[in-house]
């Protein structure tokens, strides 16, 4: 499927997508959002990615929505309503991602960017980066998980501070309370990212998918429960090719070819 407002450029086993509306900061319109959904598709049924990086082209990685088509007061439905259930089916799509998939934060990432990045695994993000929720400045509220998944990432004191006052913070300072996982050179980012995704990519894709997938189920179980799935998992795991391979490449001492079964 082509795009207008994205663009996707694969390297080797990692692929980039990016928002390709830099003249709006790239927000994110209900055809962006659509187009999203669709991206992520082809790249979960691409065979040959591995990775996913997800950024921004220009001065910004997402400011979010765009808000040109806000409602009028009282309106429940029309353009907005339209937006959130195409979000809604976006967001299905790319959390069922057994894929990794990075954000590389470039400029100004707030209110449906931040939800968007917070979506993906982790967030990389460049020196100069500007991040927060940004909501509470348009009198709007978060339609895309922020108040679900920032409580759990960075605590709930920090998640209200960074909700209530609208603020954007620089990428150090998230990177403080745990938000950003690295923050790198500007003129490093892509470089940085790419090398971290193609050391993911040389893992096992069966491996990766299955950690992902108890990673993010165990946050919805009690700990004890968690412990007996990921055991149950474990045990299924350890009669793959991907696990075998592994073993037998320890042994000859050379780097094991995965192959994602």
């Amino acid at each position: 499927m082509s795009f207008k407002h994205l663009l996707i450029d694969h390297r080797g086993r990692v692929s980039w997508l990016y928002l390709n509306r830099p003249q709006a900061l790239n927000a994110i319109s209900y055809e962006c959002m659509r187009e999203l959904r669709h991206a992520w598709i082809d790249l979960r049924d691409r065979e040959e990615t591995r990775v996913i990086v997800v950024s921004g082209k220009g001065r910004g990685f997402c400011a979010g929505a765009d808000l040109t088509d806000a409602p009028s007061p009282g309106e429940a439905s029309g353009p907005q309503a339209s937006f959130l259930e195409e979000g809604t089916r976006m967001e299905e799509v790319l959390l069922s991602m057994p894929k990794p998939v990075i954000a590389a934060v470039n400029g100004v990432c707030c209110g449906g960017g931040l939800e968007l990045a917070m979506m993906c695994d982790f967030m990389i993000a460049a020196a100069s980066a500007k991040i927060g929720d940004a909501h509470a400045n348009f009198g709007a509220l978060p339609g895309g998980g922020a108040t679900v998944r920032l409580p759990r990432i960075v605590g709930v004191n920090w998640a209200r501070y960074l909700m209530y006052t609208g603020e954007l913070f620089p990428a150090q300072d998230m990177a403080a309370i745990g938000l950003v996982i690295r923050v790198v050179p500007d003129g490093e980012l892509e470089s940085e990212v790419q090398a971290l995704a193609e050391k993911i990519a040389g893992k096992s894709p069966l491996g990766l998918k299955r950690m992902k997938m108890l990673i993010n189920d165990g946050l919805d179980m009690p700990a004890s429960l968690a412990m007996k799935m990921e055991k149950l998992v474990s045990a299924e795991h350890m009669r793959s090719a991907d696990a075998a391979e592994g073993g037998r490449a320890f042994k000859e001492k050379r780097k094991p070819e995965f192959r994602g079964n």
